[in-house]
């Protein structure tokens, strides 16, 4: 034990090296939240795997196995370039678009033209009662979920086009409508339901939808519902409701997020809805709530 502690004070660490070892963590833990969940964070998995197999075959002498991995490994690295191809350009698009220059540049589906559009279109649709799901991509890409199951579209933000690809009989008006950076780049994506159990039982899959993708990612999401013809605003797991469309402006405007969850409601008990608050911002609260990561 005195020996272990003599090798530790022999370790001379200094505030420079505890920034470089601070930076590298932080890079790592961002790769793996930029990777997480993706078939790229699958090979990773991989990857360690045969770099597990490989040591292990030198410790015992396994002389075949090494081999064989080590004239891999030799070449595998130009195979994870072209392998990888995809989601490293989209880690570099990411590490550019940082909350700094974002700030800087004003990016557009944060600006004020772009949430007068989507606010025009959600009036419109509630008026014709007519349902809608528009999800405003943020940091996190929603590219996983146009791949799967959207129709690509480039096309500029404009109340008349959100409101046409939600016309009933039109054929991408079954799914959600995606915004990225002032365009229309996708419609008709399928989105992730939510996990959790909801105290309000009037909201519908469209509803479950919106808080599912707002729980997976940081994107916000303007849901219009058939029924009620209510506007409301997902974010980070958190929906709120009959927002009216000048108040779904300024949010998307400013970027400000719902507050966090209130007191978690019993099933069957009163919803915040209910309540006779003047300000119609409802926000609605899940029976269940448990970690989760975005």
């Amino acid at each position: 034990m005195g020996a272990l502690w003599n090798y530790i004070r022999l370790l001379q660490i200094d505030l420079l090296d505890l920034f470089e070892i601070t930076v590298v963590a932080v890079l790592i833990y961002r790769v793996l939240i930029l990777w997480s969940g993706t078939r790229a964070f699958q090979m990773l998995f991989g990857l360690v795997l045969l770099v597990a197999v490989y040591a292990t075959a030198g410790w015992f002498r396994l002389s075949l196995i090494e081999s064989i991995l080590s004239q891999a490994f030799t070449y595998g690295a130009f195979a994870l370039i072209v392998v990888f191809h995809p989601e490293l350009r989209s880690a570099l698009a990411r590490i550019g678009r940082t909350r700094v220059l974002s700030a800087l540049t004003r990016l557009e589906e944060r600006s004020q033209a772009v949430a007068d559009e989507i606010a025009k279109a959600a009036a419109e649709l509630s008026r014709a009662g007519t349902g809608a799901i528009i999800a405003i991509e943020r940091e996190l890409s929603l590219e996983e979920y146009i791949e799967k199951t959207g129709t690509r579209l480039r096309a500029d933000v404009s109340a008349s086009l959100l409101v046409s690809l939600f016309t009933p009989r039109s054929p991408l008006h079954d799914g959600a409508v995606i915004v990225r950076g002032g365009e229309i780049v996708a419609a008709g994506v399928h989105l992730p339901l939510t996990q959790y159990p909801l105290s309000d039982k009037t909201l519908g899959t469209r509803h479950r939808a919106t808080l599912g993708l707002s729980e997976e990612t940081d994107a916000y999401v303007v849901v219009v519902s058939e029924e009620t013809r209510a506007i409301s605003l997902a974010r980070r797991g958190v929906l709120r409701r009959n927002l009216a469309p000048a108040q779904l402006r300024d949010r998307l405007a400013a970027g400000a997020a719902p507050p966090e969850l209130g007191p978690i409601l019993p099933e069957g008990g009163p919803d915040v809805a209910d309540r006779p608050e003047p300000d119609l911002d409802v926000v609605v609260a899940r029976e269940e709530e448990a970690p989760r990561t975005v």
